[in-house]
């Protein structure tokens, strides 16, 4: 419950169903389809604590990938994105999102892979979101003592080890128009975010002066492309 103000009597008892009505606010907000593919949450366990018995983490990669190749071969879909090999941060689920995302990517396309999951389809690229990198906060962290605003950045660098990789971003998309959109579908997810506190607290204009992009890392093309690129569907827009 990373909402104070939603840790109150009836949440904590119903939070499935609230979580569940959060994602339909936020996708409404988004103008989006979406599906959960009908796993636990993993939860994000302490030192030597282990994970649920029946959770997405211990769910073996093939079977969830199974799962997610019928949705692929139902959608159709060109272009496909997932966490990195890290997860965006060591969260159990987004580490196991990214390698089930990987191996669907790799099988939609075959008609031997899960041939029960109806036709073949090949997605043309795939690509790693690069949200939040420690280039982010350093960038957002300067502009704003620059400019003699407050930064809530100070804390979340201090977490980064000081040798972390600089974010080998193949594409970004401008999309500062975009970011009141994203923030209400964010803040649509209550019991994760307070409207208070964290990624909320930073000046926005001045986001979209020095960071108005959305970043990703172009993992595999099966379309000839050109990096960089500023749009995730480059080499699949029609000529003209």
């Amino acid at each position: 419950m990373l909402n104070p103000a939603m840790d109150k009597p009836g949440v904590r008892e119903n939070l499935p169903e609230i979580r569940r009505a959060e994602m339909a606010a936020a996708r409404e907000i988004l103008g989006v389809w979406q599906q959960f593919l009908g796993y636990v949450d993993s939860g994000l366990p302490g030192p030597g604590e282990p994970l649920p018995d029946d959770c997405f983490a211990r769910t073996p990669v093939e079977q969830a990938a199974g799962r997610l190749v019928a949705l692929i071969r139902s959608f159709r879909p060109h272009v496909i994105i997932t966490y990195d090999e890290t997860g965006g941060y060591p969260h159990p689920d987004h580490v196991h999102t990214h390698r089930v995302t990987v191996a669907a990517f790799d099988a939609a396309g075959d008609a031997a892979s899960y041939p029960e999951a109806g036709a073949p389809w090949q997605p043309s690229k795939l690509y790693y979101h690069g949200a939040l990198s420690k280039a982010w906060f350093q960038t957002m962290h300067d502009a704003l003592t620059a400019r003699g605003l407050d930064s809530p950045m100070a804390g979340v660098l201090a977490e980064f080890p000081a040798d972390a990789p600089e974010p080998a971003f193949t594409t970004r998309v401008p999309c500062a128009e975009h970011f009141a959109t994203r923030d209400r579908a964010l803040l649509a997810h209550a019991t994760q975010i307070d409207p208070a506190g964290g990624f909320m607290l930073h000046d926005r204009d001045v986001e979209r002066e020095v960071w108005p992009t959305e970043d990703y890392h172009l993992a595999r093309s099966h379309v000839e492309v050109t990096l960089p690129e500023d749009d995730l569907f480059a080499g699949l827009r029609p000529a003209g």
